[in-house]
């Protein structure tokens, strides 16, 4: 069938079945935009380029699908840039399409160029400069299996508008056949017994969860390995919400700024089980101590994890799902009371210190929240002190989700991936947390929400502080601080206001129990802004 490649970019688009897509318009994509709008899919027009990559992130990871982002060329391809990364850094799969200035223009430094395939090279899974409109099927069917099979991740697709304005035949490819990708997604039999023989002669097993189990959709099949061989389990913060706050199994969030009743499991196990978790500086900052006490066995879809940052004596190449599903079908109960009953006695009940006039304070707030909210409730916690508060505070039930950009660690993140997934899934409440410092790196995307209805709720931590480089300058500088001052900030309930947004402020229980009830009752957007105290530690 002849068309305008433009138009056969969009019906790449409808063959993967995408309903949105979040974008920024600018003239090198503009044939794209032309193309885009008769098609019946929804754009979203944020209000940074930065956000379109956070949004279609915030998407792929409630979905478990591809999601789409489109900028144009130049500024609005290198302010992606950072949303690419922090997508590649958590294993989220999106596909991103920039404009590019005229394929006989590329190298000649003219208006709004910029190299983008090259920029974007360290924090993709692949790319794409289309010189060819013949190759558009090709390239985006490959694209999409790229980004979501194997490890996922960001594919970028960068083309021209020469390109864009040609003519074609199209026809959108069945299947894809790519010789040099051929990712292992069932893991190899004689080392999946190895595993099971391992973990079944264990005195102290210990099962650790990453963002890997989200990734291959394996929730499902993680807690049915844990209960059926009654291992205890622990996660990484990117591994929070597999497993509810309730079940007797799970004994929290290791790490920097974990629980006590993770980071002594972690010490004290004979065995541990990674599962899809990197085991990064932030989860186990001394690799070489546990290496020595501790037999380690992880699964996961990227051979290059294993053993890059700890030593693994059983290493599992596979698709977590299906490696799981393996292990699941050889598993048989086991009994490990005493080892459990000892990692019990770790849990501690938080205890909240006495807020100072005018504030409350934050982790009490967040865990009153958190079980006045639906137990399938999807929170996006921001970076910084609110990202911790939120990851030890927020009371996860069955089917909740935590979200949170976890490896690039990229303030701003909240607000715009938040949106992402209250379009995935408008039927569930979803909470952004954020600080006052993060806020104000994403908050002209109350704007994309008031123009698109998008019911999502937000929370903002105002210490007046970029609170957690605050906190390391305190304990790390001799209490030098330096540049972590938020004067002149906007009063974020009038900036409410001008958005048409209903808000209201946090300063003492009464106005606590107020704004828990507008967060959970009120239908339409809302920004709670919540005072707390400027020294204000992350951990008590």
């Amino acid at each position: 069938m002849k068309m305008k490649a433009c138009e056969a970019m969009v019906e790449c688009l409808k063959a993967e079945n995408i309903k949105v897509v979040f974008g920024y318009p600018g003239a090198a994509i503009c044939p794209f935009y032309d193309a885009l709008m008769d098609s019946g899919i929804k754009h979203i027009l944020v209000r940074h380029e930065a956000n379109a990559g956070h949004e279609a992130s915030g998407m792929a990871r409630i979905s478990g699908k591809p999601a789409v982002c489109v900028v144009t060329s130049g500024p609005g391809a290198v302010n992606l840039i950072t949303a690419i990364a922090t997508a590649y850094a958590d294993s989220i799969p999106i596909v991103c399409i920039t404009g590019q200035v005229n394929t006989e223009q590329i190298g000649s430094d003219v208006f709004q160029e910029a190299d983008i395939t090259g920029a974007a090279e360290p924090f993709v899974k692949h790319s794409y400069l289309v010189k060819d409109p013949n190759d558009i099927p090709r390239v985006f069917k490959e694209a999409f299996y790229i980004a979501g099979s194997g490890r996922p991740g960001p594919v970028l697709i960068d083309m021209p508008m020469d390109v864009q304005k040609a003519e074609i035949d199209f026809e959108y490819p069945k299947k894809v056949d790519i010789r040099s990708y051929k990712p292992t997604v069932k893991g190899n039999a004689f080392q999946v017994k190895r595993v099971m023989k391992e973990l079944q002669s264990a005195k102290k097993p210990l099962i650790c969860i990453g963002g890997g189990v989200f990734a291959a959709d394996a929730q499902e099949e993680v807690v049915k390995l844990a209960h059926t061989m009654n291992i205890p389990v622990i996660t990484t913060m990117m591994g929070i919400s597999v497993f509810s706050d309730d079940d007797p199994l799970f004994f929290g969030m290791l790490g920097t700024h974990g629980v006590k009743s993770a980071n002594t499991a972690v010490k004290e196990c004979d065995v541990l089980f990674l599962v899809g978790a990197r085991v990064g500086d932030r989860a186990v900052s001394t690799p070489l101590a546990l290496e020595q006490t501790t037999k380690i066995l992880h699964i996961d879809i990227d051979p290059a994890e294993l053993g890059k940052n700890i030593r693994v004596d059983f290493p599992l190449v596979g698709d977590a799902k299906n490696v799981l599903t393996q292990l699941n079908a050889i598993a048989k109960p086991m009994e490990h009371t005493e080892w459990i009953d000892r990692l019990n006695s770790y849990r501690a009940a938080p205890v909240y210190q006495q807020p100072r006039e005018g504030t409350v304070v934050p982790r009490e707030f967040i865990d009153k929240l958190s079980r006045r909210l639906p137990d399938n409730a999807v929170v996006v916690a921001d970076v910084g002190q609110n990202q911790i508060w939120t990851a030890t505070s927020f009371h996860i039930g069955e089917g909740g989700r935590f979200m949170t950009s976890g490896g690039m660690g990229t303030m701003g993140y909240s607000l715009p991936a938040a949106i992402g997934a209250k379009i995935a899934a408008p039927d569930r409440a979803v909470v952004a947390i954020c600080g006052d410092g993060s806020l104000q790196m994403c908050m002209m995307e109350l704007a994309t929400a008031v123009q698109n209805n998008i019911k999502v709720k937000l929370v903002v931590m105002t210490n007046n502080r970029l609170g957690m480089v605050r906190e390391l300058q305190t304990n790390g500088y001799n209490g030098r601080e330096t540049a972590v001052f938020l004067d002149g900030s906007p009063d974020f309930i009038k900036l409410a206001d001008a958005y048409g947004i209903k808000g209201c402020r946090v300063t003492d229980a009464a106005s606590e129990n107020e704004a828990i009830e507008l967060l959970a009752e009120y239908d339409g957007i809302a920004l709670v802004e919540v005072m707390v105290d400027e020294n204000a530690p992350t951990l008590i």
